[in-house]
């Protein structure tokens, strides 16, 4: 596959259970489809690196203590998002 620039797209075809392309068209529409599971993807990207950077640094400090991941979670969502990831919200 050849490396594509910046802002350049490309059509791929993904297969996924029929029920979760209806909901998604649902939601989206057929045009609104490509960038909602762009965004999806993007979202999956950016998770599996902040998965990556824990797994390294519990590799080489230990697990997280609860103190460490509050402030982490400050530092990502500010005061009041840290006390709605706990509560489950996010």
């Amino acid at each position: 596959m050849k490396p594509t620039r910046a802002g350049s797209t490309e059509n791929i075809s993904v297969s996924m259970p029929a029920d979760l392309v209806s909901e998604l068209r649902s939601r989206t529409g057929r045009r609104g489809l490509s960038g909602y599971i762009t965004e999806a993807v993007r979202h999956q990207l950016a998770m599996d690196g902040l998965a990556e950077i824990v797994a390294a640094h519990e590799e080489e400090h230990g697990a997280l203590t609860e103190r460490e991941v509050e402030a982490a979670r400050r530092e990502l969502f500010g005061d009041e998002g840290a006390s709605d990831v706990e509560r489950g919200a996010a």
